[in-house]
């Protein structure tokens, strides 16, 4: 049984609430990604996406440089433990239309797991293809 643990990323580039959002686009640019953990310390309290930034302050009009990431951040994160499973975790992602997981332990961060790292396991292309597509598919 594959688990997060042999999968995720250890090594999280996170934000503050109080940085930036341009500190976490710059994030996303620099390491090609979508979404940046929002933490205080090691723990999470939220999570930033392309979409927040878009949508709660470019669309908007405001200034990126002035508008914190907890402004825009989703603070209701799904997270998992380094022991969860990797069919679960992609359940997790596809039931929540999330395409990274922050994976907590003892209430820190400890790494992150991405659609792409379930789809390196053989066993699980087909589940993170299906994930992914339940993921993109529009909310009802």
């Amino acid at each position: 049984m594959t688990k997060v643990q042999d999968l995720m990323s250890k090594d999280v580039k996170v934000c503050t609430p109080h940085e930036p959002v341009t500190a976490a686009a710059k994030i996303m640019r620099d390491i090609n990604c979508g979404s940046v953990p929002v933490c205080e310390g090691k723990k999470v309290v939220g999570m930033v996406t392309d979409r927040d930034i878009v949508l709660n302050c470019v669309a908007d009009g405001k200034d990126c440089s002035s508008i914190h990431c907890h402004d825009v951040m989703t603070s209701d994160v799904i997270t998992c433990s380094p022991d969860t499973d990797a069919h679960e975790c992609a359940r997790l992602m596809s039931d929540n239309q999330i395409r990274r997981i922050p994976v907590v332990q003892n209430g820190e961060l400890v790494g992150i797991c991405a659609i792409g790292d379930l789809a390196t396991v053989d066993i699980h292309i087909n589940e993170a293809g299906d994930a992914l597509s339940d993921i993109s598919r529009p909310l009802q």
